[in-house]
């Protein structure tokens, strides 16, 4: 007998079990309900990146785990014994800042989640546009090389995906295989004071002022990444990125519509349709209007703004479609493209599916 099939099997039926039980008790968003797994975090994993001049990260790490008895499920440190049952989990990566948002739920749900630790907000872009992907990506690095200490068998490295939201959203747009056009964003900045309708003056600065100017930025990227023979930069990826779900993004000015058409993986946009920091319509709306891959979608959040990732209930909605799409692309479940279809977006109470056009 095939005792790992078996367990597999099992677990899938105690998580349908649990959906249909979610569905039961009234709940519109059941898989926003804790998983059948319990987690713990290791709170820091070194890494260094050669390729980077020995650029230094480190790492958090959420995962199935079976608690003590008497121990209660927290935020905390807890670096409890990993539940092998249902490995290997696919990996998920995002910052240290979203992971602890979204971790322990992700965990609980049979996923490893990794956040890279000080990947946070700037006053300006620059530097950290490049810096931010390719940390993630140091991370699945170190993650794939090695076993991590007590967490041997735990990871499917090969199956990852990627998530994060406002500043996160763009990282995890980044490494959706986007690639930065410079002479769309040049020229956007170029004519941004005369647009119509008016964008905010301390928007415009953000994007446009660029911390050490445009020439710094290049030079900070390297030549690996700008050189190409059609004007766009190289993409900031890995084939191992199966699926990513950038949350009220960012980042639609440095990539264009043709950056943006270079997309060539599964993409869930969750957009906040009353978002007045990444204005909806010039981001999340205009870079999901233009991705490329033809396996996208957009939920939008109709009343909420940029801070709705401060507010409990549309972060349980964010939790259910993040296990719902992860589950689909990484977990093999297809049942689970239901529960983030248009049909049951369409049944829900203050979303709308794709750009949100209003009443």
């Amino acid at each position: 007998m095939n005792h790992k099939r078996v367990s597999i099997v099992m677990v899938g039926l105690v998580l349908l079990s649990l959906v249909l039980s979610g569905c039961q008790s009234g709940n519109p968003f059941p898989l926003s309900e804790p998983g059948t797994y319990d987690f713990g975090i290791h709170l820091s994993h070194d890494v260094v990146d050669a390729t980077r001049v020995d650029r230094k990260i480190s790492v958090q790490v959420w995962y199935p785990a079976v608690l003590p008895d008497g121990a209660t499920p927290s935020d905390g440190n807890y670096d409890y014994e990993p539940d092998s049952s249902g490995a290997p989990y696919p990996l998920i990566l995002c910052s240290a800042k979203a992971g602890r948002t979204f971790g322990p739920h992700l965990a609980s749900h049979g996923f490893v989640v990794a956040g890279v630790n000080e990947q946070d907000s700037h006053n300006l872009w620059g530097p950290w546009l490049i810096d931010y992907p390719l940390d993630i990506l140091a991370a699945l690095n170190y993650i794939a090389s090695a076993p991590l200490k007590d967490l041997e068998g735990m990871i499917d490295a090969e199956n990852a995906g990627v998530m994060g939201y406002s500043f996160d959203g763009y990282t995890s747009l980044a490494l959706s295989g986007a690639r930065v056009d410079p002479g769309f964003y040049l020229s956007q900045c170029a004519s941004a004071a005369t647009m119509m309708p008016a964008l905010p003056a301390w928007w415009i600065s953000y994007v446009r002022d660029m911390t050490g100017g445009w020439d710094a930025f290049v030079a900070h990227a390297g030549p690996a990444i700008t050189t190409s023979d059609d004007g766009l930069w190289q993409p900031m990826t890995d084939e191992r990125i199966r699926a990513v779900m950038p949350m009220a993004p960012e980042g639609a000015w440095l990539f264009g519509e043709r950056g943006l058409a270079a997309v060539d993986r599964p993409t869930l946009i969750i957009g906040a349709a009353a978002d007045e920091i990444n204005i909806y319509d010039v981001e999340a709306a205009y870079i999901y209007e233009h991705l490329g891959t033809p396996d996208k979608a957009m939920i939008s959040f109709v009343g909420q703004g940029h801070l709705m990732i401060f507010n409990a209930d549309p972060v349980a909605r964010m939790k259910h479609f993040a296990v719902a799409f992860f589950g689909e692309h990484l977990q093999g479940r297809a049942n689970y493209a239901d529960y983030y279809s248009k049909r049951f977006v369409e049944r829900r109470a203050n979303l709308a599916w794709g750009v949100y056009q209003g009443e």
